[in-house]
């Protein structure tokens, strides 16, 4: 039987409301740390509510380290993955599928400047080829768990935060107009 015993206030130094990064749901809200008691033995666990997913969450304190829950970015990491989405697409030669699966582990890894290398590499602006749907899904992935936890760190609304990305994407290099040697295929594809 499960029976939710003493609330404490901190623990590995998390503590109630205090947002946090779990790495394969994104941001979160600690809510509680509770104490239950689980076939004989007593854990101590976080709760935490992902919002967003209508989800809640319990992780036992002594998993913390291993799953890769961590506190929200600092300012100067925000900086770096807001300069990181700047910057020139990085698209490998290989095939989708592989590419898929590292772009799925960087969203899930949790880290900041990773999410937003898979942002910057999979954004499309108007005068670019369309994307196909996995791509699409990828890419809307990255920039949920991207703005999500930029608003938290800056405190606004996750509406600013991806109009923000979305407003620095379209003005990075390589996204505009001009003619590439890519721009044949996207006539051939447009055609």
């Amino acid at each position: 039987m499960v029976t939710p015993a003493k609330k404490t206030a901190q623990r590995q130094g998390f503590k109630t409301g205090e947002h946090i990064i779990y790495p394969s749901h994104g941001v979160g809200l600690i809510v509680a740390i509770e104490e239950q008691n689980v076939a004989g033995f007593s854990l101590e666990l976080l709760v935490i509510e992902f919002e967003q997913d209508k989800m809640t969450l319990r992780v036992p304190v002594a998993k913390i380290a291993s799953v890769g829950m961590r506190k929200l970015s600092e300012a100067a990491t925000v900086k770096k993955s807001l300069e990181t989405i700047k910057g020139k697409p990085r698209v490998k030669r290989t095939m989708w599928s592989r590419r898929a699966q590292e772009y799925e582990a960087k969203i899930n890894s949790g880290d900041l400047i990773s999410i937003a290398e898979v942002v910057r590499d999979l954004y499309r602006s108007e005068t670019q080829p369309e994307q196909s749907y996995s791509e699409r899904q990828l890419y809307e992935a990255a920039l949920d768990r991207m703005a999500r936890e930029i608003a938290a760190v800056q405190q606004q609304p996750d509406t600013e935060a991806v109009r923000q990305i979305e407003d620095i994407l379209s003005k990075s290099p390589g996204r505009g107009p001009k003619p590439t040697a890519s721009s044949e295929d996207g006539q051939e594809a447009a055609a």
